[in-house]
């Protein structure tokens, strides 16, 4: 997923991450008052930011030649919504450029924006509209982190066809030839995805009770029915 270095023109690369920036700084606030009002969730807030790191660090050889691999930013918007998960996604993104060759510099704007940004917010929003319809806890985590993972993909499509058009078909026909790329060889990297994170928040509901609850991701309410207790 991550676009490589160079790979961009300049306009395209500066574009994204002016559009970027104001997300990564909203979310540099956001977490300051965070760890200002609960120094506690540092250990939590760098698990999640650890999660991101190694999921998104790893690359799997996808059935067109490309490469792709998990995100792991939907934990991180679940817990502490996704102007955190901004800032973490950004400086797993810069490590990684850095220390892996795993994307680059010029194109930490645009791969900030798909994975840091967009992915969060698509799989948080997912999550927060189901557990508002009732959805069982795991259910919605599940499906919070398959939508981050995805639509990461999705975002990164676009941003594709908007920087290579096809010669004869233009942004559409680009769109499905960098789709059916990235994103439609995603699915079953989503969908593990999706199963991983809903292990690690089992543990965490166990091991960090107490924090699920203060972030509101437990209820403190005694649950209704022996079905939504065994969710939970």
């Amino acid at each position: 997923m991550h676009i490589a270095e160079g790979y961009l023109p300049p306009a395209h690369a500066v574009a994204w991450t002016v559009a970027a920036a104001p997300f990564v700084a909203h979310g540099v606030r956001a977490l300051t008052r965070e760890v200002r009002a609960n120094p506690e969730s540092t250990l939590l807030l760098g698990a999640s930011g650890a999660f991101t790191f190694v999921l998104s660090a790893l690359k799997i050889p996808s059935v067109t030649g490309s490469c792709s691999h998990p995100t792991g930013t939907g934990l991180g918007a679940i817990l502490f919504r996704p102007p955190i998960m901004a800032v973490l996604g950004t400086i797993t993104l810069l490590f990684q450029a850095l220390l892996l060759a795993h994307g680059g510099l010029t194109t930490l704007g645009a791969n900030a924006f798909s994975m840091a940004i967009a992915g969060p917010w698509a799989g948080f929003a997912t999550y927060w509209l189901l557990r508002r319809f009732g959805a069982p806890l795991m259910v919605s985590v599940f499906f919070g982190a398959f939508v981050a993972d995805l639509s990461t993909y999705c975002v990164t499509s676009v941003q594709l066809a908007l920087a290579f058009p096809d010669p004869g078909s233009g942004f559409a026909g680009a769109l499905a030839k960098f789709g059916g790329i990235f994103a439609v060889t995603q699915i079953p990297l989503a969908v593990s995805e999706g199963l991983l994170t809903v292990l690690v928040m089992r543990l965490l509901t166990q091991s960090s009770k107490g924090d699920l609850l203060r972030l509101g991701v437990l209820s403190a309410k005694p649950a209704k029915n022996s079905k939504e207790a065994v969710a939970r």
